[in-house]
């Protein structure tokens, strides 16, 4: 039975991986491929501008936090927690995890390149932005923590790293940093690392390990999902709904169309992290088993 679970687990991180993997595609097409794509995110981006004076100084010192040293440090911790658990394999695997999303994060945004169809003339200079290398720092470090705490503060730990995560993600919106694609791309992008992740700790899983399943986090992680499969939805009317006015010219919208875009957009960014984060949550007592003796 135990085998049997392992091999489904195993098969469940492989579709979670390519799953992620062709959302990423889909998000990536549209978003930068498409006239409609580059629309919204423009829209968003303008829409930034509602109420930017009273966050600007708490959203660029959040973003400036963000830096290469940051990370580090965060790794280091990350992988203190999981030593101290005398889990070696884990501190590995964790570190793994948030190096390949970020390094991979800066390749992708070098190598895909994005098509100016005259519709952001003012950021055309800057090029392809996707994914977000802030986002990724952000995700990474959170689902990280999701594999190296202990099952007691486990949920907490997911909860507290999903909302740091989506105010990163969001962040890079209010600030103009980054479109809502970016943000969403990044968080997938590490999704898809997560689940290799797990795939390399079931492979690396000791055989005194003892999967006890009042260790799983069921309602967290349903709550996480649920609640972040209702703000992709509610992202989804919202720019489904400002799709119609697509022929006029971001910087000539209504105040309400403005605030539909950016709403619309920073509900999508913190939905797509939270299920991302639900769906490791569910399998993570079957990754990180307890030890017997």
């Amino acid at each position: 039975m135990r085998e049997t679970a392992r091999g489904w687990t195993a098969v469940w991180l492989v579709v979670l991986a390519l799953a992620q993997a062709v959302a990423f595609l889909v998000v990536w097409r549209f978003g930068v491929h498409t006239r409609t794509g580059q629309w919204l995110d423009t829209v968003a981006l303008t829409g930034n501008q509602i109420g930017q004076d009273r966050i600007d100084g708490p959203v660029n010192r959040m973003l400036n936090a963000m830096s290469v040293v940051s990370l580090l440090v965060a790794t280091a911790v990350i992988g203190f927690i999981a030593l101290i658990r005398g889990r070696k394999a884990l501190a590995l695997t964790a570190t793994l995890l948030i190096a390949g999303a970020n390094l991979s994060t800066q390749l992708l945004k070098h190598v895909l390149t994005r098509p100016d169809f005259g519709i952001d003339p003012e950021r055309a200079a800057a090029g392809n932005s996707l994914p977000s290398g802030h986002t990724a720092v952000a995700a990474s470090v959170a689902l990280a923590l999701i594999l190296v705490l202990p099952r007691t503060v486990r949920a907490l730990g997911a909860f507290l790293g999903v909302g740091y995560a989506a105010a990163a993600g969001v962040a890079t919106l209010s600030a103009g940093w980054h479109r809502p694609s970016d943000a969403v791309a990044a968080f997938l992008v590490v999704g898809v690392w997560a689940a290799l992740a797990g795939l390399l700790l079931l492979a690396t899983q000791r055989e005194r390990a003892a999967v006890v399943e009042a260790d799983a986090h069921r309602t967290a992680a349903l709550v996480l999902g649920v609640g972040g499969a209702l703000a992709v939805v509610a992202s989804w009317l919202a720019l489904s709904w400002l799709v119609d006015l697509r022929d006029t010219a971001a910087d000539e919208l209504g105040h309400r169309a403005l605030l539909v875009g950016y709403a619309g957009s920073a509900a999508g960014i913190a939905g797509t992290i939270a299920v991302v984060a639900a769906l490791l949550l569910a399998v993570v007592h079957r990754l990180v088993p307890r030890y017997k003796g």
